[in-house]
């Protein structure tokens, strides 16, 4: 009995079959059709579940490259602002020193006097 259901294991063709009995040829086609459709269904998600990630990692990506565009011309015009500071500072500092020279001179001509 157990010799018979190991011979018509490898029954897939009906000449290869020992007994007459044909369930186990549609069972195999069954098995290798479901498989194919399975594998195909599985194959099928994985591709469509990569291929929204990848647009959603693209858009992503876009979306931190204009973000990193626009820090740029954020910095450079900080830098021109800071400068423009720098420079009003050393003409105030300037102007601060002449003050204090002009002060102490009219101080000194109003001790003169």
């Amino acid at each position: 009995m157990v010799l018979e259901l190991f011979l018509n294991w490898a029954c897939i063709e009906v000449f290869d079959c020992k007994v007459d009995d044909l369930s186990n040829i549609t069972a195999t086609y069954i098995g290798i059709v479901a498989g194919f459709v399975l594998g195909g269904l599985v194959s099928w998600w994985i591709y469509n579940r990569q291929e929204k990630t990848a647009v959603k990692q693209k858009e992503i990506l876009d979306h931190i490259t204009d973000l990193e565009e626009k820090h740029q011309v954020i910095l450079e015009k900080h830098k021109v602002i800071l400068e423009k500071v720098q420079i009003f500072e050393q003409n105030h500092d300037e102007i601060l020193k002449n003050i204090l020279t002009l002060d102490t001179k009219i101080n000194s001509l109003l001790e003169n006097k």
